[in-house]
């Protein structure tokens, strides 16, 4: 809702529309000189004036001229009961939105700002939309394969849409990246961009972290915290991993999409959330469905605007300007990047893509910290290579192929499972499931 100024030498006029817009719910306060009124707006500038166009101590075209100095994005309306074309033609040329002819009834007034609050969030699309080209933000999300370009394609078609968008990409393909686009895209670009990883966080914190709490809400609890909904409001906050969160939470989030309410741990009082929800994951969401992990209504409600992303295997042609682009971020030329050690790169399969490709060429920086870098500064030690040179048996079933990677993996790690689920491209929790389903703990800890 839109925070309003009333300016009227008449003050029962003042209070009369200022009780009437805040009953609307705006943000209202009317003053009686256009004094007060740029003196509250060089504090906190006014998404709109409404001021009378007749005053004896400074006139409402005084007033309007002043305004637009002083607060070139605020929109006035003039109102009048002395209303003729020279004035309409002489408001709006110095910058008026529109003026009313006194009287008039709430309801007129009430859908000229309606008008004035759509024009405005058309304006902010559009200059988020400048800022984000003007910020060089694009050029983060390296590539000119057709495969890239359908993904910036997507994040230009919902710019201007509020609805929640679900990312879904293999573990590295740049998941996080897109979800900033979208937010520096949209209206909200000016406000804040929240991320929280639904898989990193314990279950027992996960709620309090997205919810907050009251101080005394539980042990430990010595003084009030605002959740991430509440941290987020006014801008986009993004859940990676949602297909980690837990199903006593799933409801609670459904709850809060369709109400934009939350409710902190240990408050009696529902708090509303202005936020535009972006979620993502590496994981098979159909599959959970299927399990009766994952709530179907909810999988629907995060999927309306879904936003895939390709691997790095399937856009070779967009390694080497990944790569130069990735080695200019630590600060070397791009130029650096040898002819062998980009086909070596090219060739490669990536299982985990954007992140893995960073890894590597930080590694090959820092054995080659000046000059061209050459193929055998390029290490591609990886649990595909050795699961393949390491006599895996012929006709695997998928279950027994994937047993094989884990315990792969674990070998590889040392038995460190956050560093055996690194390397497999999922979650913690998910190899920790995987597991348990195979019943190889017992080998795994013997």
């Amino acid at each position: 809702m839109a925070s309003i100024l009333i300016v009227d030498d008449e003050a029962k006029i003042c209070k009369l529309l200022q009780a009437e817009l805040v009953d609307a719910g705006h943000d209202a306060l009317g003053l009686t000189t256009g004094r007060e009124a740029l003196d509250r707006a060089g504090q906190n500038p006014p998404d709109i004036l409404i001021t009378d166009l007749r005053m004896d101590e400074m006139d409402g075209i005084t007033l309007l001229k002043k305004m637009k100095e002083a607060s070139p994005h605020t929109d006035v309306v003039v109102m009048t009961a002395y209303a003729s074309v020279e004035t309409a033609i002489e408001t709006m040329r110095l910058g008026a939105y529109d003026y009313i002819i006194k009287p008039f009834n709430t309801e007129e007034l009430l859908l000229l700002i309606e008008r004035i609050e759509s024009t405005r969030r058309l304006r902010e699309e559009n200059e988020g939309l400048r800022s984000y080209i003007a910020s060089g933000l694009d050029d983060r999300i390296v590539g000119t394969s057709d495969a890239i370009r359908a993904v910036k394609k997507l994040i230009q078609d919902v710019s201007a849409s509020e609805a929640p968008v679900l990312i879904r990409g293999e573990s590295g393909t740049g998941k996080e990246l897109v979800a900033n686009a979208v937010h520096k895209t949209s209206r909200r670009a000016r406000g804040p961009f929240i991320a929280i990883n639904c898989a990193a966080i314990p279950e027992t914190l996960l709620e309090s972290e997205l919810f907050g709490y009251e101080r005394g809400a539980f042990t430990g609890a010595t003084r009030r915290k605002l959740g991430h909904f509440q941290l987020a409001s006014g801008g986009t906050l993004f859940l990676d991993e949602i297909g980690e969160l837990p199903m006593s939470l799933q409801s609670k989030l459904l709850r809060v999409l369709e109400e934009y309410r939350v409710t902190p741990l240990g408050g009696e009082k529902e708090v509303k959330v202005d936020i535009r929800l972006v979620s993502a994951t590496n994981q098979p969401l159909e599959e959970a469905l299927e399990e009766g992990t994952f709530r179907e209504d909810l999988y629907y409600r995060l999927n309306v605007f879904p936003i895939a992303l390709p691997p790095l295997r399937d856009r070779r042609e967009d390694i080497g300007d990944t790569g130069r682009y990735l080695l200019e971020q630590m600060g070397r030329k791009g130029s650096d990047l040898g002819e062998d050690a980009l086909r070596k790169l090219q060739v490669y399969h990536w299982p985990g893509n954007v992140r893995e490709l960073r890894n590597v060429l930080e590694r090959a920086t820092i054995v080659r910290p000046s000059g061209k870098i050459a193929e055998e500064d390029i290490l591609l030690t990886t649990l595909k290579q050795s699961a393949d040179t390491d006599g895996a048996p012929e006709g695997l079933n998928l279950d027994e192929m994937e047993k094989h990677m884990i315990h792969k993996a674990l070998k590889i790690s040392a038995g460190n499972k956050s560093e055996a689920a690194r390397l497999l491209g999922i979650t913690r929790r998910a190899l920790y499931g995987r597991l348990e389903r195979y019943q190889l703990d017992d080998e795994v800890n013997t």
